[in-house]
């Protein structure tokens, strides 16, 4: 029997690939003879880069960036052979993984490091980019990317906004002369599991902005702020990103993408499944095991387990899905191909308690799955 492990990361406890080596140890635990095919995978958030490099021909590299406050930190982001491609996280440079809890100002918080990053790849000689835009700290609409890159974005007196979200409310007109040449060379895609707006009820601000430090004063800020950068944008750049599904990704990273490198949003996870070969690794597969930390009402909208599970329902594999929270019936999930859904919780446990001993936890859940899997064949 050939079993398919492809877990996103558990956030807070386990990275995708440690996931992915929990519920390999734990199918082993229950049976040594099981051929295990394990494929991390992600969603364009924080582990993006590590899931398509454990897949594909490339290599690790390093860059000094500035983090969301403007200080100097140094950063990984993948080259992969092929073009080459680069594969960044903006996370790595502009996530909330970079701040303590403290620290969080998406008033301040800015893009720049993200525009850092995707110069070191044009150093290397990249012209095809990948940026996840999972787990930002940022509200700046990508404005300090495209100033990192060479875009000014000037005030009515003709001077250049300072970096982070609250300044784009001063906004009166966009440069981009002196955007880096070798953009227009460049196939971009944006990696993300978001399709909100860039305003609105559902956009940026009001939705994302409270986890990144937001009161409600500081909300309606950064909303209006977005809503006057979106206007400019689309007045002198035209391109329309107030409306545009994904552009309120990473705090408005995806719409800053959209109109400044002109490029194409999609499905993170679709993206990554590309790049791990996923589909021809499921047709070799018997069963699938796949998961993530939190399993809840949104999964089956476009998330990792979501995309799995579709493309196995097409080879007709059956999936079980394993996660940290699962909350909901998982009817939804059942529809989209997952055949089984369990929570790795021994019992009632506190969040905590499961972050802490999520390595045991997620390798006994996945070895007991594992043996009902046994039995029901032994059965059949």
């Amino acid at each position: 029997m050939r079993i398919l492990v492809c877990p996103q990361e558990f956030k807070g406890s386990l990275t995708a690939r440690e996931a992915a080596a929990a519920m390999a140890d734990g199918i082993r635990r229950a049976a040594s003879d099981i051929e295990v095919d394990v494929a991390p995978m992600a969603d364009g958030g924080p582990g993006t880069v590590e899931a398509v490099l454990s897949s594909t021909a490339g290599r690790l590299m390093t860059a000094t960036v500035d983090d969301p406050l403007s200080r100097s930190i140094e950063v990984a982001w993948g080259l992969l052979d092929d073009g080459p491609t680069a594969v960044i996280e903006m996370a790595a440079a502009s996530g909330l993984l970079r701040l303590k809890t403290e620290e969080l100002d998406p008033l301040r918080a800015s893009t720049y490091g993200t525009g850092q990053l995707i110069l070191a790849a044009l150093d290397a000689g990249c012209r095809k980019l990948i940026v996840g835009v999972g787990g930002s700290a940022t509200n700046d609409g990508g404005a300090g990317m495209a100033q990192a890159l060479g875009a000014r974005l000037l005030d009515s007196d003709d001077t250049e906004l300072p970096r982070g979200g609250a300044a784009l409310a001063r906004l009166a007109r966009i440069d981009v002369s002196g955007l880096d040449a070798r953009l227009a060379e460049c196939r971009v895609t944006v990696a993300t599991d978001v399709v909100n707006p860039l305003c609105g009820p559902t956009g940026a601000s009001r939705l994302y902005g409270p986890q990144k430090g937001a009161t409600p004063t500081m909300v309606e800020s950064l909303e209006a702020a977005l809503r006057r950068y979106g206007e400019v944008v689309g007045r002198d750049l035209g391109v329309d990103i107030v409306d545009l599904a994904g552009a309120g990704a990473a705090g408005g990273l995806g719409g800053g993408l959209v109109a400044f490198l002109k490029a194409q949003v999609r499905s993170g996870a679709e993206l990554v499944a590309e790049a791990v070969g996923l589909r021809a690794r499921l047709v070799r597969a018997d069963i699938v095991f796949t998961g993530e930390g939190r399993i809840d009402a949104q999964t089956a909208f476009g998330k990792t387990i979501a995309v799995v599970a579709r493309l196995a329902q097409a080879e007709g594999r059956p999936v079980v899905a394993i996660g940290g929270s699962v909350e909901g019936d998982g009817k939804a999930l059942a529809s989209k191909g997952v055949s089984a859904l369990l929570s790795i919780a021994r019992g009632p446990m506190s969040e905590a308690e499961m972050r802490e001993n999520a390595r045991p936890l997620l390798m006994e859940a996945a070895e007991q799955a594992m043996r009902l899997v046994l039995l029901a064949r032994k059965l059949a």
